[in-house]
């Protein structure tokens, strides 16, 4: 591995590049918040709720995803990623804002208002059959695990971890710019090795306290590897999207090639058929097996009670068609891959399709009739607090990754693979 420096431009990008757009980030993130605290004094404050954990939890996957292909580059020693990884080494620099705006939904909790989001919070909640959730005997076997003490230690736990592999990550990849020394490269791929079994368990249990749980009679196995398919998609969408926008600006221009963009789309590419294989997997078992515990879920997000196919079961279609088959066949084409303006498009409809997969695994918990009917329709008024909460935690995500942004070289130039990414080929 050659350890010397890059011959392209790299130069440490100015304060005042980055701060205007920080700026403007952190106002759209600010905007989107007040929008959504008003929302809790003109609308149901329970969908509010669920749209503000559908907005924290989007940009918290995207940020798990950069994470975790981040340690996947250094375990495997790749050499086309080292430019692209340092745009999802700033983007890391979210996990602390993400905490604190996650907090709101535990101290809720906290307060007293466990029927806001998270029914087993309340053993008195009255749930169908007309029993209470301290009385149900599905929840008395998962209590040990699902109870508030056990979801705040988790919760908390989980974004410890991720904060603490990414200063690590973030530390020595910043810091080998500075020196060369080979040691920041073996520090980074220790910290890859035992860092995805903690991104793969943490990522595991964070999907399933915050989005499986809010229906909690049901069962999957298959739940956290759905959430890491998403995170790793949303993460190389949105990689693609700030690669161009430096490219467009001129950061990236000699440094970002064609060779590097069809990688990125193909790992895309790959995710969409691996989300397919995982969502048609459990689908399937669930549909074959029959059990009452696990076909309740889909048939609530597919017939009414009068049995008539419901308004949540053309938005499954849509994540079916939109999520798969859509970018499946317009992945296939190499010039979409590596054209900007038509890459593009795909990776944001991407993350449209996204968002709308997780709104269609939390907003079917907030039923009508207080919990005994069926889901509020996809076109209510909780889609518009999901769109405040998404576009408003965004900002805040966007103003941490360019408030990063000027703290290290425009690429890592002295990563022993940079001139071998810099020349990359198919």
């Amino acid at each position: 591995m050659s350890t010397h420096a890059a011959t392209a431009p790299a130069a440490l990008p100015s304060e005042s590049t980055s701060s205007p757009c920080a700026c403007k980030a952190l106002g759209v993130g600010v905007a989107g918040i007040v929008l959504t605290i008003i929302g809790l004094f003109v609308s149901d404050g329970h969908a509010v709720a669920l749209s503000w954990l559908t907005g924290v939890t989007f940009w918290t996957a995207i940020a798990i995803g950069m994470l975790m292909l981040v340690m996947i580059h250094h375990i495997l020693d790749a050499s086309w990623s080292v430019v692209v990884r340092r745009q999802f080494e700033h983007g890391l620099a979210a996990f602390p804002w993400l905490a604190l705006l996650f907090a709101p939904l535990v101290v809720v909790s906290w307060m007293g208002s466990h029927d806001y989001i998270w029914t087993w919070m309340n053993p008195d909640a009255v749930i169908h059959g007309g029993h209470t959730v301290g009385h149900d005997p599905l929840y008395v076997k998962k209590a040990g695990f699902l109870n508030l003490e056990m979801f705040t230690a988790m919760t908390a736990l989980c974004f410890i971890i991720w904060i603490w592999l990414s200063a690590r990550l973030r530390k020595a990849s910043f810091a080998q710019d500075a020196d060369g020394d080979l040691k920041w490269t073996l520090m980074n791929r220790k910290t890859a090795a035992f860092g995805l079994a903690l991104g793969a368990i943490t990522l595991t249990l964070a999907s399933i306290y915050w989005i499986k749980s809010l229906e909690y009679h049901w069962f999957s196995t298959m739940f956290g590897v759905w959430f890491f398919s998403n995170a790793v998609r949303g993460a190389l969408s949105v990689g693609v999207l700030l690669m161009l926008w430096l490219y467009n600006r001129g950061d990236l221009k000699g440094i970002l090639n064609t060779n590097q963009l069809y990688s990125i789309g193909m790992l895309i590419f790959a995710f969409t058929v691996f989300w397919a294989y995982v969502t048609f997997s459990q689908y399937f078992l669930i549909w074959n097996a029959n059990v009452p515990e696990e076909t309740f879920w889909y048939n609530l997000r597919e017939i009414t009670k009068e049995g008539e196919f419901s308004q949540w079961g053309w938005v499954g279609m849509v994540i079916l068609f939109g999520h798969f088959l859509l970018p499946f066949l317009y992945l296939l084409s190499y010039r979409n891959k590596i054209t900007h303006t038509r890459i593009k498009p795909i990776v944001i409809w991407i993350l449209l399709i996204i968002a709308i997969d997780l709104i269609y695994n939390i907003a079917p918990a907030l039923k009508a009739d207080h919990g005994h009917g069926d889901p509020l329709p996809f076109l209510s008024i909780n889609l518009l607090w999901t769109a405040t909460s998404i576009i408003g935690v965004g900002g805040v995500f966007f103003w941490a990754y360019l408030k990063s942004f000027p703290k290290a070289k425009l690429i890592p130039i002295r990563d022993p693979r940079i001139n071998e990414c810099l020349t990359h080929h198919e």
